[in-house]
């Protein structure tokens, strides 16, 4: 069996035990997937993997497709559809049996799963240090022009240049981000849905790649 699935987050609420506990929990739409591609340990990759493609409601046309992708899906003999969302998967030895066409449903998890999830960060744009990397703001007295300065990033003499990794101001978010130690909270098989405590990486309708604990 396949120790994972492509999902959208769709944002968060809670839920309500019986004695009044309240769990935040994110809610994922999690597949229907397909597999698209397998790839195996013998043969020219390598190594024991499948490619899933996320079905989503709104089915892409054809003519969406590029010649390269199209030629892709073409291999697996029509009974594949085009997907948008592609993601790698790893597979152990009791996944042997999986071919192309398989579906994969979010009912590969259950309540109590330990989970972790893949996903991008939200892009913030330029961002300076105290924002980026949390630095601690300057004095702000009277006559004070460092109050949100980087302060010192190397020596004048030797080696007269920046080492290489100074943290410094940029480009913040839009990295992938794995976050572990999740707990399946809820499935809901009919609707698709996956309520995982906590938070989870990336914004509202971004796509996430949720993996059983190895």
């Amino acid at each position: 069996m396949i120790n994972g699935i492509i999902g959208r987050k769709l944002g968060m609420t809670q839920l309500f035990a019986p004695d009044g506990t309240v769990t935040p929990v994110t809610v994922i739409k999690a597949g229907p997937c397909v597999v698209v591609q397998k790839k195996s340990a013998g043969g020219p990759d390598g190594y024991d993997a499948v490619q899933l493609g996320l079905v989503e409601d709104k089915p892409i046309r054809l003519k969406r497709v590029t010649l390269p992708m199209r030629g892709h899906f073409e291999k697996t003999g029509g009974g594949v559809p085009p997907t948008r969302v592609l993601k790698e998967l790893r597979l152990d030895a009791s996944a042997a049996e999986t071919n192309v066409g398989d579906k994969v449903l979010v009912d590969v998890f259950a309540d109590g799963d330990q989970v972790e999830v893949v996903g991008r960060s939200k892009g913030r744009g330029f961002a300076g240090t105290v924002k980026r990397h949390h630095f601690n703001r300057g004095p702000e007295s009277h006559g004070s022009m460092n109050v949100r300065a980087p302060g010192s990033i190397g020596a004048s003499a030797y080696p007269s240049r920046v080492v290489k990794g100074m943290r410094s101001s940029g480009h913040m978010g839009d990295a992938q981000i794995t976050t572990k130690g999740l707990t399946v909270a809820r499935v809901d098989t009919e609707n698709n849905l996956l309520m995982i405590r906590g938070a989870v990486p990336g914004p509202n309708g971004g796509v996430v790649v949720i993996k059983k604990k190895q």
